[in-house]
């Protein structure tokens, strides 16, 4: 099968640098699977697991929140606000981050501000869910 060079930096470090054959992505707009031959497409990130194929029955799985992805027919970029590969979380420090976005929705009276926070909120809880803690 054929691959495309995908890097993934996060605010702390470069979390992934390699061929793969398919990166899983969580668009602000919807889930979108990136392959090689992707037509050229700059996106932004929601919070939510991206998944990286290496190749059959081999990946990982790192939780973004936020960011943006450049993509084109040989290569993907991701630049997250944040990423933790999933072996590094913990129940704890999910519940942390929900905690904190709590803080946030009720510290803004901007309603569309508050919308963004109440999806940020909701894809935590779902990506708590999703991996199974």
């Amino acid at each position: 099968m054929a691959t495309f060079q995908f890097d993934l930096v996060g605010p702390e470090r470069i979390l992934y640098s390699g061929a793969v054959d398919a990166v899983q992505l969580p668009g602000s707009e919807g889930e979108m699977t990136v392959l090689p031959g992707h037509a050229p497409v700059l996106t932004t990130l929601k919070t939510g697991v991206l998944v990286i194929t290496e190749s059959p029955q081999k990946g990982k799985r790192v939780l973004v929140r936020g960011g943006f992805a450049e993509i084109n027919a040989t290569s993907l970029t991701v630049i997250a606000e944040r990423a933790t590969p999933i072996e590094e979380l913990t129940p704890a420090i999910i519940d942390a981050d929900i905690a904190a976005a709590e803080l946030l929705y009720d510290a803004t009276s901007d309603y569309d501000r508050k919308i963004e926070i109440e999806g940020q909120i909701a894809q935590l809880r779902e990506a708590k869910v999703a991996l199974s803690f």
